[in-house]
């Protein structure tokens, strides 16, 4: 009977477990709080992104054009208080796929960390550059 008991307990718990990963890997599907906060902040960032996208990207992978900032292909993946609770020293690392700017075709996959803080400034901390994708030949 008991190992009835903990068997249940145990496949309830795996489940629980199992349908939040489900839940928080969703993409949202209507405009909140949180999500126009976040694309307030990405337009915020996107000279900087854009800077060194540029810098890595042009012209060493892309000869043709600079990699464009595409908000909506950006996924943030954790923000920090850098100096503790009501610091303002913060930090944002985030996936962004840079895109050709004119058909939206993604171009690579790139991680970035930025710092900030009062003022406002702007710090890059990180950047990982983690697939180039494969331009299509012109037509």
């Amino acid at each position: 009977m008991k190992k009835l008991l903990i068997v249940f307990i145990l496949s309830l718990v795996l489940i629980t477990s199992f349908q939040k990963t489900i839940f928080s890997s969703v993409k949202p599907t209507q405009d909140s709080e949180e999500l126009r906060l976040q694309d307030m902040l990405m337009n915020m960032l996107a000279p900087y992104i854009e800077k060194e996208l540029n810098n890595y990207y042009y012209p060493e992978i892309l000869k043709d054009f600079s990699p464009q900032v595409t908000p909506w292909k950006i996924e943030v993946i954790e923000t920090r208080r850098v100096n503790g609770f009501r610091g303002f020293i913060l930090e944002i690392t985030f996936e962004i796929e840079p895109t050709d700017g004119g058909h939206w075709i993604p171009v690579g996959k790139d991680r970035m960390t930025y710092e900030i803080s009062y003022g406002p400034e702007v710090k890059l901390i990180n950047h990982t550059h983690l697939k180039t994708y494969k331009y299509p030949p012109e037509l």
